[in-house]
Parts: C-alpha cells; sequence; structure tokens
C-alpha cells in the first residue's frame, strides 16, 4: 500500500486500500455513486476489458456521475443503476474485485436525503455476499450529519460481528481532527484473488 505524501482525506485512504484489488478485467462496484469521482478511479482501476457498476438512489448523483464517466472516456465500462445499494447484490454480475461506500449526502446535494442505518447495512451484508477472495470492501462513515452516529454503530457493530477466518477488518479514525472525523472500515475476504 502507498502511504501518501501529505494528509489523505477519508476517500483517498479508501483508495489506497482498493487499488490493489483493482486489475484489467475486474469488476468493482461504486455502492454511493455520489459525483462520481469513485466511479472514475474504479473505471481507470478495471481498465478497458473492466465492468464498474455505480449505484445511487437519487438520479441527480446518477446524472453527475454519467457526465464525469463521459468526459473522461470511460462511460464504456461503467453502469449506472438507479438503486439502494441493499440490493446490489441483486443488481451486478457476482463475484465482484472491490466495492466502495461513503455513507451520509450528497456533497452538494440535499442533506435531507442521507444513508440510513438499516439499508447500510443490508448493504454492506450484500457486498460481502459478492466479494471474491482476496476482495476489498471501503466504508466511509461520516459522522457530522442527522443519523449518522446510529448508522456508524450500525456499521460497526456488523464488521465486529464477521467471522475473522473469513473477513479482516480495520477501522481508521483521524485522531487528531478538530472536526467529527469519518470512520473509514478496510475489509479484506481470505483467499488468494482468482
Amino acid at each position: 500500500m502507498t502511504v501518501p505524501e501529505r494528509p489523505a482525506s477519508a476517500v483517498q485512504w479508501a483508495r489506497v486500500f482498493i487499488r490493489p484489488a483493482l486489475g484489467n478485467g475486474g469488476t468493482a462496484v461504486d455502492a454511493t455513486a455520489g459525483n462520481g469521482q469513485d466511479t472514475v478511479f474504479l473505471a481507470e482501476g478495471v481498465g478497458p476489458e473492466g465492468r464498474v457498476y455505480s449505484l445511487d438512489i437519487q438520479e441527480e448523483a446518477l446524472s453527475k456521475t454519467r457526465l464525469l464517466v463521459s468526459g473522461r472516456g470511460l462511460s464504456e465500462r461503467v453502469k449506472t443503476i438507479l438503486g439502494g445499494h441493499q440490493l446490489l447484490d441483486r443488481l451486478v454480475v457476482a463475484p465482484v474485485d472491490a466495492v466502495m461506500f461513503n455513507l451520509g449526502y450528497l456533497p452538494g446535494g440535499s442533506r435531507a436525503v442521507v444513508t440510513a442505518p438499516d439499508t447500510t447495512a443490508a448493504g454492506i451484508k450484500a457486498a460481502l455476499s459478492i466479494i471474491r477472495p482476496g476482495g476489498r470492501i471501503s466504508i466511509v462513515v461520516y459522522t457530522g450529519h442527522p443519523g449518522a452516529v446510529e448508522e456508524s454503530s450500525a456499521v460497526g457493530d456488523l464488521l465486529s460481528g464477521l467471522e475473522e477466518r473469513e473477513f479482516s477488518v480495520q477501522r481508521m479514525v483521524f485522531w487528531n481532527s478538530r472536526k467529527k472525523s469519518p470512520e473509514i472500515y478496510f475489509v479484506t475476504r481470505a483467499g488468494d484473488k482468482k
């Protein structure tokens, strides 16, 4: 894992973790498309033969994602899906190499539309069910919006209960942050990538 030379954001750390799971011909999921930045990162990582599924419950997010992906010439690698991440095991072709979650609200969008503990837990369970051996899942939990404490607890409780022989889970926070630090979870499924 290449450590950034300067202080990195939660999203940058998630990408550092996810990058080794990607390769030409791979399959990845952006479980919360947002503005499309992670979708572009994943599409570049899976190469011309790969596939990225980009999900969001807001058409606004998918429109921004499609525009960004198109501008980078990556449209052939990306399929956008209007739907919640709790359905990703039904909406994507498994198995997958990597899944990225950025929880909270759409940056620049309405703060009234946020991810929720129950659908987030269901989405993470769905991701765990489709990740291939050696695959990786990153989960960035933002903690400054209403409902975030409950969502953080749901994520932590779910991940702490995973079978240690099947999944490795690490948690990172920015300990000396002056504002509410996002929590970042790094999940790796045991086994060698096939």
